[in-house]
């Protein structure tokens, strides 16, 4: 049997996993495997970026999950600052560009896998690629905004946008002894929760000495005689800067697919089948955030970019390369963060979702403590159930609270997988003692009382249609 050539273009979490996976079915008499990335650095942890920012991780190096001499281990050869600038689905052929030494080589492939990731969003303002304005999605990206703070002398710093990205960096940049506006366009930051939801954690920001500006929306950003950021515009007002950091989420890095003429979506990820699998091409593999996936509540296309979804996409991958049989089952969008001691939570729909999917819900908001309430380490917690009417099956949760709130968002989580109804969460057998939970935990508390608002409109329904 001739040896079989891997490619993977990206070389961080799906594509490097889907590379690890195949590897331990596939000996390296069997397969070959080169990973090539534009990047500095391999297999690492973006989510990690705003700590190290920040000052709570020591070293990037502590964010690096696997290195190259690592994966040379396991016969993967990666090839860093090397750029694939061109797909050739016809001839199997990679065009890739080395950043370093010059020149061109194109790397012929039996199988290909697409692990590009996703690109900060960069609306179409004037100055928005001026130097001094940085999107944060890749390590490297991460090193340019580091190297500013510290060495740069920068004094003033804008984040457009108050995603999760956005708010993390801006506290990190607090911590380097920066003043720090966040500019967001809509009523409240963390627009993945609803606007009630997002104004726990507005308070949150103003509490560590951030400006907030809210329904602000960037109309331009001003640069100095040297070309560089010195102000970041609104309708309002006119913001000095030193530096700007772009939060506004990201967008599937899949134009080198699409140039190729492999199928993408709506939410303009890459289109796979169950296993991974191009929608359009044999022998042409997705994994993490350049791939559209789907969210298992609403059953509508989405892209997540999520390293826990690009993890287990480049498992199902390789798996499947190796000569194994797995499948990804989609999402529901459960996610989590930290804003100072404030914890924000969230998984499948916002009522804005679940009004667009069709559904017709009711909601629970109840306020409760992380511990039994004559504990003093009990610390608030707000929790945020949305139902579908008549049945009472989960459709989304969110959570905002002190130490100890968002790790529960894992039992809804696993209740929406199933398809619960709020009724059965309330029912469930939750751990209790007094220094973890009231003897009502907060998520029982809030589902019963969406049952409530169930039976409620269930009850009103019939005597409305009674004869």
């Amino acid at each position: 049997m001739s040896r079989e050539r891997l490619v993977v273009v990206g070389a961080d979490a799906g594509g490097m996993t889907a590379a690890a996976q195949a590897r331990r079915r596939r000996g390296p008499d069997e397969l070959e495997i080169v990973a090539v990335d534009r990047g500095r650095y391999a297999s690492y942890s973006a989510c990690g970026i705003p700590y190290w920012i920040g000052g709570a991780v020591g070293s990037v190096d502590d964010l690096v999950t696997r290195t190259v001499a690592e994966f040379g281990k396991q016969d993967i050869e990666v090839r860093l600052r090397h750029e694939a600038v061109a797909l050739d689905l016809d001839a199997r052929e990679v065009e890739v560009r080395d950043l370093d030494g010059g020149g061109s080589t194109r790397l012929g492939f039996d199988q290909l896998v697409i692990g590009t990731g996703a690109v900060p969003l960069r609306p179409e303002i004037p100055g928005i690629e001026a130097p001094g304005v940085y999107g944060v999605q890749t390590l490297d990206d991460g090193d340019a905004v580091r190297s500013a703070v510290l060495g740069g002398g920068a004094r003033r710093a804008v984040v457009v946008g108050g995603g999760y990205i956005g708010l993390e960096m801006a506290e990190a940049l607090v911590q380097r002894g920066l003043a720090v506006t966040v500019v967001e366009a809509g009523p409240q930051p963390m627009s993945t929760l609803d606007p009630d939801m997002g104004a726990t954690v507005a308070e949150a920001i103003l509490g560590l000495g951030i400006t907030l500006l809210r329904d602000e929306a960037v109309t331009a950003i001003e640069t100095g005689a040297d070309g560089r950021v010195r102000a970041v515009v609104t309708a309002q007002r006119e913001i000095p800067a030193d530096l700007v950091v772009l939060g506004l989420g990201v967008r599937p890095n899949a134009d080198l697919a699409a140039a190729a003429g492999v199928k993408t979506g709506v939410t303009g990820g890459v289109v796979t089948d169950a296993r991974m699998r191009s929608a359009s091409h044999e022998g042409v593999w997705a994994a993490g955030d350049c791939v559209q996936t789907v969210d298992r509540v609403s059953r509508a296309p989405v892209s997540v970019p999520l390293g826990t979804n690009a993890n287990k996409q480049g498992r199902v991958a390789g798996i499947n390369l190796g000569g194994g049989y797995a499948t990804f089952p989609g999402v529901v969008g459960t996610a989590a963060t930290r804003i100072c001691d404030l914890e924000v939570a969230r998984t499948g729909l916002r009522e804005a979702d679940a009004d667009r999917a069709g559904f017709r819900f009711v909601t629970a908001t109840v306020e409760s403590t992380t511990r039994a309430g004559y504990l003093s380490t009990a610390e608030p917690i707000t929790t945020k159930l949305i139902a579908e009417k008549r049945s009472g099956r989960l459709l989304g949760a969110q959570i905002v609270g002190r130490e100890g709130a968002a790790k529960r968002i894992d039992v809804l989580a696993t209740a929406l997988w199933n398809e619960m109804t709020v009724e059965e969460v309330a029912g469930l057998d939750l751990s209790y003692a007094p220094p973890f939970a009231p003897v009502w935990d907060p998520v029982l508390i809030a589902a019963r009382k969406a049952w409530d608002a169930v039976e409620t409109d269930i009850s009103e329904w019939y005597r409305t249609h009674r004869r």
